[in-house]
């Protein structure tokens, strides 16, 4: 199935292990929220037990350097993608609220990007994306 729109996610390539699996878990449940009818059903399985409903369509995460990201996210807002950010100051906070803050103590040029989350159509997430990496 082709979708017309994409979710991409994009991951600064230097980070440990653990840090880049934060950063994507973060991103794609700020994704979640980009459009209404973007997560699908609550799974069951043959036992009927519930699950929670998951996104209905593929995440594409990408490898990026910070001079990539800072490209990507200007891009993204150039092309009015819903845009989720991440910033090296999120890893020092324990809440949401601290998160907000740390990224609104910052303006956008100056922005300390570790990850960025894209939704919207697919050919502007393309082209906000181009140059990036697979993660591999």
């Amino acid at each position: 199935m082709r979708f017309e729109n994409k979710i991409a996610i994009a991951v600064r390539e230097d980070l440990a292990a653990w840090q880049k699996l934060n950063v994507t878990a973060f991103l794609a449940s700020g994704l979640a929220h980009a459009a209404p009818g973007l997560m699908g059903e609550p799974y069951r399985d043959a036992s009927d037990n519930a699950y929670l409903p998951l996104l209905g369509q593929p995440v594409l995460v990408y490898a990026a350097g910070a001079e990539d990201l800072a490209r990507v996210r200007a891009r993204a807002l150039d092309r009015g993608l819903a845009t989720a950010v991440y910033t090296e100051e999120m890893f020092a906070t324990g809440h949401d609220e601290a998160n907000r803050a740390a990224v609104r103590a910052a303006e956008a040029g100056k922005l300390a990007l570790v990850g960025l989350g894209l939704f919207g159509p697919r050919n502007a997430v393309d082209r906000a994306a181009k140059g990036l990496a697979l993660h591999g």
